[in-house]
């Protein structure tokens, strides 16, 4: 009997959970493009997604979640999105600065 309640109850929080999470959308890639009223991302799969800008669009910088900047070209991101009449609106967008690649040392010179 006390199984039986507790997988009862087990079953209730996590169902709760999984309605709390909302309607949202999420969209995750590498920035392609962007400007100040869309986003475009290409995802792991390799599609490319365009995302709305609008004012109320919150940006947060891994490791520096004062700012307020937006992504640039080639920056991870993750964007919780809204989806309506066929067009996706960011209403957050996660990123972090792409990894920088060191320049290669310079070649030595050649001998005469």
């Amino acid at each position: 009997m006390i199984r039986h309640l507790l997988l009862a109850f087990a079953l209730i929080v996590t169902s709760s959970t999984a309605w709390a999470h909302g309607s949202g959308q999420h969209v995750m890639g590498t920035v392609t493009a962007i400007d100040g009223t869309h986003i475009e991302v290409k995802t792991p799969k390799g599609a490319t997604v365009s995302v709305q800008l609008t004012k109320q669009t919150h940006f947060k910088e891994k490791g520096n979640p004062s700012s307020t900047e937006p992504p640039a070209i080639g920056d991870r991101v993750v964007i919780e999105a809204t989806k309506d009449k066929k067009a996706l609106t960011a209403t957050e967008v996660h990123y972090s600065a792409a990894k920088k690649v060191a320049a290669p040392p310079p070649a030595p010179a050649a001998a005469q």
